[in-house]
């Protein structure tokens, strides 16, 4: 049986490439990128926690999004998005709140 993913959904609005957005994802988590140069990269926040970056397609303008997902609990992926969204702050980006998710 598989287990659910819960989500919560950090939005950014600056222009950024993947990569670069999971390079300071890692700097500001303290992690490093998982599956570089894979469809699929993540960064590992916390055990049972991790952060992906969607970036709009075909040339389209931000907003990016960042998802934190947890295997355990919405509880969990929430704390993590929040307190990935307070380190990316204090770097100086601009995250609105929080989506999705349980607080």
């Amino acid at each position: 049986m598989a287990s659910a993913l819960h989500a919560v959904t950090l939005v950014v609005n600056m222009p950024i490439t993947k990569i670069d957005a999971l390079d300071v994802i890692a700097f500001a988590s303290d992690g490093g990128i998982e599956d570089a140069g894979t469809a699929q990269p993540r960064v590992w926040l916390a055990p049972h926690a991790w952060a992906e970056v969607e970036i709009p397609k075909f040339a389209d303008p931000p907003p990016f999004a960042i998802d934190v997902y947890s295997d355990v609990s919405g509880a969990l992926a929430w704390a993590q998005a929040r307190r990935l969204a307070e380190a990316l702050e204090r770097l100086g980006w601009t995250v609105e709140p929080p989506r999705a998710g349980v607080q």
